[in-house]
């Protein structure tokens, strides 16, 4: 169905670095300001605060772990209008979009339409979803000015965040409310949006009261087909929150905050029939809606002891296939922080969720049945993390375990140990063994999903479905990684990580015998593929990020991840090891010509795949993407921009769904944006 890109893809790359070098070569003879336009530099990247490692607020360099952070400059320069094509600039992470409202996001492989091995947060509030194993990225969105960084963690991370924190976490803060003061009106058009437009505005009520109100709304075109013609998967959906931030004296903080939205998202569905043509395609389109509500509460003891207590209430309303998912969860965060001796740096905490569901069919010939149609889940966990320092300053040791009780899968333990080195003040040396598990999703455990109908010679129909298994177990990984940082000069800094993680249990489908079935009509022969958990695998790779300040009003940052993947027992169409990018390259480039004038550029290289589609495989080339934007600032009231994405080829494919035949292409956009401050 498509061509390789082959050398073509390489000569690309080299015209791309070609173009950034000649920017650096233009900027070079600028004269330099006093001081750095770029915002922040390389020993400052090092050093910026993070807390998803450890529960508390440590330097990035200082964290054993393979951890990523996207800062607020790299968001507003990126051009990028959603969360989902943010999350491109991370290296390691592959991300790959499906059509216009859909992704698929994974770290270390497992690439799927729901990557389930990758917890994502909000704010603190999960939006992974029990219900197919993943992240609805239709629903996360926000007004991306508000968002402070974005925390992203290759590897387990389960002993703090629990079940689901498998291959890696992606933690999404938005900014204090004291940090969004004043009004802001933003506004892009461009080939896909027309147009989007968020307002927002904040205040303050004394007494170090601050909060902030806002609004969006966009309106999506869908991707392109394989002739350059529009896809019926168009993307709409307008928003409104708010957030308070209350500091009472110096050691309280609470925060107050929620959400509401409502959308529409189109989509195509391949549905097997058990008469001539045997499929049909259907054109479905969703109303998909919800809110959320958290409240925080954190009182700081000391510069080592604090507490926090966090709530937050979910309910969405989110459809898939011809069916509608409603989902209420009620959550419980505590945990708690203290010294013990001058050597020991102790967190635990417990937690409580309950999550509670019911499916409906909006179609008498759905190809998906829930049983039973409604559930409610239970979960109970409880962690405790001990940092120990063995040498000050220059060793530490960090162990510690989540122990967690679930209706369906009972008890799970989840430890990990970390051994961090810094042998001298701008190296560190780091290791870490995990285990973290996955837990088994509701489609797994309870749904029929019919995939496929034919009719050999002489023979009936025969339909081919996949079918539950309510004792799934839950799937297990183990992981060893070794990383070292180092900023070997004031202007560069390097970050390197080698990994091997073993899995096993599994889920996949196995076909079972064939059985003759009556209903529905006509009378045919059932294929089974019943879910089972007797899967096992293997990844191993390593993953490179560099950031370089050749001058001031220039900064570099290159990208690089390597991934082997071997898996054991699965039939189709469980995913293969060749679903996800052996090879991944990116080079981002930000250039300050002057105080007001900006140019960005980012090239991304991602090599083949072999996706899975629901008429079997679809072969996706290797591909480069080259993204390039001016931005004028006037002060800190006015910024507009004008941005290409995708400018080396008028369209490719990303990723294919197994929901239809139709496999949707990444047409060339452009986007031009203003943003009022007042």
């Amino acid at each position: 169905m498509f061509t390789t890109c082959g050398d073509g893809a390489v000569v690309r790359c080299v015209c791309v670095l070609g173009f950034l070098a000649m920017g650096a070569n233009a900027h070079a003879q600028a004269p330099s300001p006093q001081n750095a336009l770029v915002d922040l530099s390389i020993e400052e990247l090092m050093r910026i605060p993070i807390t998803s490692v450890s529960k508390r607020v440590q330097d990035l360099k200082d964290a054993p772990a393979a951890i990523f952070v996207l800062t607020s400059d790299d968001i507003r320069r990126s051009g990028m209008t959603s969360i989902p094509e943010l999350l491109r600039m991370v290296p390691g992470l592959d991300v790959a979009q499906i059509n216009g409202n859909s992704w698929a996001i994974s770290s270390r492989g497992f690439n799927y339409q729901y990557a389930n091995k990758l917890l994502v947060l909000i704010d603190g509030r999960s939006v992974y979803t029990p219900a197919f194993a993943g992240v609805y990225w239709n629903l996360q969105d926000l007004v991306l000015e508000d968002l402070e960084r974005i925390e992203v963690i290759r590897g387990p991370g389960a002993t703090l965040w629990g079940a689901n924190a498998v291959n890696g976490i992606i933690n999404i803060m938005t900014k204090n409310a004291a940090q969004t003061q004043g009004a802001l009106v933003s506004v892009t058009v461009g080939t896909e949006e027309r147009p989007s437009a968020s307002v927002r505005y904040g205040g303050n009520g004394g007494d170090h009261l601050h909060y902030r109100v806002y609004g969006k709304f966009f309106d999506r075109t869908g991707l392109v087909d394989g002739e350059g013609q529009e896809a019926p998967d168009k993307w709409r959906m307008t928003r409104a929150g708010f957030r308070l931030d209350w500091e009472k004296g110096n050691r309280d903080q609470i925060t107050f905050q929620g959400d509401a939205y409502g959308g529409t998202t189109g989509q195509t569905a391949t549905v097997p029939e058990l008469t001539p043509p045997f499929s049909r395609n259907t054109i479905l389109s969703h109303e998909n809606f919800g809110g959320n509500v958290i409240g925080r509460w954190t009182r700081r003891f000391s510069a080592r002891s604090d507490l926090a207590l966090q709530v937050y209430f979910d309910k969405y309303r989110e459809g898939e296939l011809d069916s509608d998912q409603d989902r209420t969860t009620y959550d419980l965060d505590f945990h708690h922080r203290f010294p013990l001796g001058s050597r020991h740096d102790v967190v635990w905490g417990l937690g409580y969720r309950r999550s509670a569901d019911r499916f409906s069919s909006n179609s008498a010939t759905s190809s998906i049945t829930w049983n039973p149609p409604a559930r409610a889940d239970d979960s109970y966990n409880a962690f405790v993390q001990d940092e120990i320092t063995l040498v000050p300053r220059r060793l530490s040791l960090t162990v510690g375990s989540k122990f967690e009780h679930r209706d369906l899968t009972d008890f799970q333990f989840q430890p990990s140990a970390r051994l961090l080195w810094s042998p001298v003040e701008r190296q560190t040396v780091w290791g870490a063994v995990s285990r973290a598990l996955r837990t088994p999703s509701r489609f797994e455990q309870t749904a029929r999903l019919d995939v496929a109908a034919f009719q050999p010679p002489s023979s009936p129909p025969v339909l081919v479905s996949l079918f539950p298994n309510s004792d799934s177990r839950a799937e297990r990984a183990t992981s060893y990684e070794l990383g070292y940082r180092v900023e070997p000069a004031t202007r560069v800094s390097f970050d390197v990580t080698g990994f091997y993680t073993s899995y096993d249990r599994l889920n996949g489908f196995a076909a079972g015998a064939a059985e003759f079935e009556l209903s529905p009509a006509p009378p045919h022969v059932l294929v089974p593929n019943v879910n089972q958990d007797y899967g096992t695998g293997e990844t191993h790779g390593v993953e490179f990020a560099a950031r370089w300040n050749p001058v001031d009003r220039w900064r570099l940052a290159v990208g690089y991840a390597w991934l082997h993947i071997r898996m054991d027992g699965f039939e189709s169409p469980n995913p293969q090891a060749d679903d996800n990018p052996k090879h991944q390259l990116q080079v981002r480039s930000y250039v300050d010509l002057s105080r007001q004038l900006e140019v960005n550029a980012a090239t991304y290289y991602v090599d083949r795949i072999s996706s899975p589609a629901a008429d079997g495989r679809v072969e996706i080339p290797a591909y480069v993407r080259l993204d390039v934007g001016v931005t004028y600032r006037h002060g800190t009231s006015l910024e507009m921009s004008v941005g290409g994405q995708n400018l080396l080829d008028d369209r490719h494919p990303e990723f294919a769904s197994q929901n239809t035949v139709l496999v949707t292409y990444v047409p060339r956009r452009i986007l031009m944006k203003i943003v009022l401050h007042f």
